[in-house]
């Protein structure tokens, strides 16, 4: 006799493989067509992300590398190179913090705001309408949603294995 929960339970995985493919999928081209999209302003999507964190009004006083590195899901070890590359390039500057001396404040600097504001935003927009050329409304609502609600499971796991 077949098992239903058998079937389910491997459709179920099978399901899971494809998404995750895709997602995986999805990322590294993220990486290939966004760095595209604004490397004539010396910027990859890493840097990208750096700079769309650093310019939220809640980090207008600069963010710990620390802070940085949670609200990114990053390691300490994987944003400090980039970091460094940054810094060097003008974008932002790196100042010890007054209150711990072992830890490092991150703000971006004028000229990284400029690169952000003036060169690189109108072109990330772009980016996104290509991207999202066919999606309504409902659809970019949806799949926020649904990738909110995945990252939130995988913060789980994450915990659970610190």
């Amino acid at each position: 006799m077949n098992n239903p929960t058998k079937k389910n339970s491997s459709t179920r995985i099978d399901l899971a493989n494809r998404l995750f493919f895709r997602l995986y999928q999805c990322t590294n081209m993220l990486h290939k067509t966004g760095t595209r999209a604004v490397e004539e302003e010396g910027l990859t999507t890493q840097q990208w992300a750096v700079l769309g964190a650093l310019s939220r009004p809640s980090a207008s006083g600069g963010m710990s590398v620390g802070d940085l590195a949670k609200y990114l899901k990053v390691s300490r070890q994987n944003l400090s190179g980039l970091l460094g590359r940054m810094e060097r390039d003008g974008n932002i500057e790196l100042v010890t913090s007054s209150v711990d001396r072992r830890s490092k404040n991150i703000s971006m600097t004028s000229r990284g705001r400029h690169t952000w504001e003036t060169a690189a935003l109108p072109k990330i927009r772009n980016y996104y309408e290509a991207a999202l050329i066919d999606f309504s409304t409902d659809d970019l609502t949806h799949t926020l949603h649904y990738l909110l609600k995945l990252l939130s499971n995988m913060e789980k796991i994450d915990k659970v294995e610190d």
